[in-house]
């Protein structure tokens, strides 16, 4: 038995940036659904931690904000990055401090379940937003006025914009025939929690390493989050390792610098790539997030972009007029537009340095210590970095 059902906007994906798009857009005016096809979030019973981590950036905090699911997670449980400490693989040093800027913080870790969890807290109290979760997606087809999306159970959706938040395997984005440019930088993510025998003081560390770069994220109390970025051979290696090893290792690679470690979830890895979709937007249709582009995680900049993404889209659908259309292929390019410029920096940025520290070129290695002690030594550059961090 089918159902049909008329809604303005259907975002496809429930994760951090699509029920972010959901809340946004429904403060717009606009009817929504969002169609998800996990069971819908739940924090765990117990007090264990999330491996999956997000450096999220004050302005996105503010944006979670104003969507009602920043001070509602458990504030226990977001340390704010006060300090970021990154060592070259030489002596080169660089420090970005938030007292030089004159800020509270350049930006905050927190748990994804934590913040997704208090997005949905809020898509469940919105009257505006019908929610299909969990539900299978089966089929985009473009009719005169609307897209149609076709449910697995027989109900069937009717849109004049679908937004697709559905992620870097986006079945939205291959269902619409948009094809993805990626490039494949050879290394895998590892990523584990650990508590330490010293606080980190709400100080960010990275190290340029030859086997790939080292993040410690600090996490309140005695605790800290790891990224290792890292060649598929040595991340299976750290993956096969007792927790004893690992802790020994992380350890040992960040110079004891937190003291004892002890392991507080399993290490787990991910490839890593670059990847853009050839557009983002056609007729009736934008993409948002990790459905749109994938960047190198050195910079923490992922779920950044995808906020940026969100805020970008509402700002236009919001300002077209009441009588416009929200899926018009001219609206939606200037929304394609306006994202240009930060994705591809941010990219460039990234995939520079993974290329530059990753280089055994002759001169490489000293070119890129001196420019990291270069840029530590201009305050002016320090204060445009921050600046840019911040947003």
């Amino acid at each position: 038995m089918t159902q049909d059902q008329d809604f303005d906007v259907v975002v496809i994906g429930g994760g951090l940036v699509g029920a972010a798009a959901a809340l946004a857009l429904a403060r717009s005016g606009l009817k929504l659904a969002l169609v998800e096809a996990a069971p819908a979030p739940e924090l765990p019973q117990d007090d264990s931690w999330d491996s999956r981590i997000y450096a999220i950036s004050p302005g996105n905090a503010r944006f979670l904000g104003s969507l009602g699911a920043w001070d509602t997670q458990d504030m226990r449980r977001i340390a704010p990055i006060e300090t970021m400490q990154i060592q070259g693989d030489g002596n080169a040093e660089l420090e970005l401090s938030a007292d030089e800027a004159s800020v509270l913080a350049l930006g905050y870790i927190a748990e994804s379940r934590q913040m997704q969890s208090a997005l949905w807290a809020q898509l469940r109290n919105m009257p505006e937003i019908r929610l299909f979760c969990p539900a299978q997606c089966l089929s985009l087809t473009w009719e005169n006025n609307c897209v149609r999306l076709a449910l697995s159970d027989g109900r069937s959706l009717a849109a004049r914009l679908i937004v697709g938040a559905d992620g870097g395997n986006s079945w939205t984005r291959t269902e619409a025939g948009i094809g993805v440019n990626t490039r494949d930088y050879g290394q895998m993510g590892v990523v584990a929690n650990f508590s330490t025998g010293l606080p980190p003081r709400n100080v960010a560390r990275q190290w340029f390493r030859k086997d790939g770069i080292l993040a410690w994220l600090p996490l309140p109390g005695n605790r800290m989050s790891m990224v290792w970025s890292t060649d598929p051979a040595h991340a299976r290696e750290l993956l096969a390792m007792s927790s004893e090893a690992l802790c020994a290792k992380v350890e040992e690679a960040g110079g004891s610098l937190l003291g004892p470690l002890t392991l507080l979830t399993a290490a787990a890895a991910f490839p890593l790539r670059l990847q853009n979709a050839e557009v983002m937007v056609k007729p009736r249709l934008a993409l948002v997030g990790d459905a749109a582009h994938l960047v190198h995680p050195l910079a923490g900049q992922g779920v950044n972009l995808g906020f940026h993404d969100v805020v970008s889209l509402a700002e236009v659908l919001v300002s077209r007029g009441v009588q416009a259309d929200v899926g018009d292929y001219a609206l939606l390019r200037r929304y394609e537009r306006s994202r240009r410029m930060d994705i591809a920096s941010m990219q460039v940025m990234t995939t520079g340095l993974h290329a530059l520290f990753g280089s055994d070129l002759p001169g490489a290695a000293p070119l890129r210590n001196w420019g990291m002690a270069f840029t530590n030594r201009q305050q002016w550059l320090k204060r445009r970095l921050i600046a840019h961090a911040m947003i």
